[in-house]
């Protein structure tokens, strides 16, 4: 069922790919630290949108802490979060309205218990993205590199470019 939640995840994967296309362009020699800082930020999002997956499942996970102890290279990266951004695409948009209100309970990573709707789990995955990826483009506008411009207006005009009329 297409949902505001199937154009978020459309968006999301539209933001992601954009922002690792701008981070590749960066010099790895000359801004070591800042890609470094960019990579372990989203690495971060990375893993919280696998715990969440996981726990929509009903499954577990690997993970003890939200980031992981070794950082990944940014292509590595890039690749895992497309296959991420596409499972929660496929999930998103596979859910009924009754599925989307069931709650699922779980336990955060630190081993508090939490209770969150299916629907609930979702926008926050968009939101804490979003917020990451602006801690990204932060550290970018920061070396003088302008990040994407991340935004939801943007993305639905490029992909209908018939709202423009």
């Amino acid at each position: 069922m297409a949902t505001i939640l199937t154009s978020l995840f459309q968006y999301k994967a539209w933001a992601n790919h954009e922002l690792f296309n701008e981070l590749k362009k960066l010099d790895s020699a000359g801004h070591a630290k800042e890609l470094y800082d960019a990579i372990r930020i989203l690495n971060h999002v990375y893993v919280v949108d696998r715990i969440f997956a996981a726990q929509l499942q009903g499954g577990d996970h690997p993970y003890t802490a939200t980031n992981t102890p070794e950082t990944p290279a940014l292509d590595d990266l890039f690749d895992a979060v497309q296959l991420m951004d596409e499972w929660y695409l496929d999930y998103a948009g596979g859910l009924s309205p009754q599925q989307l209100a069931e709650c699922v309970n779980f336990t955060f990573v630190d081993g508090d218990k939490g209770t969150m709707t299916r629907e609930e789990i979702l926008l926050h995955i968009v939101t804490h993205g979003g917020y990451h990826r602006g801690a990204v483009g932060r550290i970018m506008a920061q070396l003088t590199v302008a990040p994407p411009r991340d935004i939801f207006t943007r993305f639905l005009h490029e992909h209908e470019p018939g709202r423009r009329e």
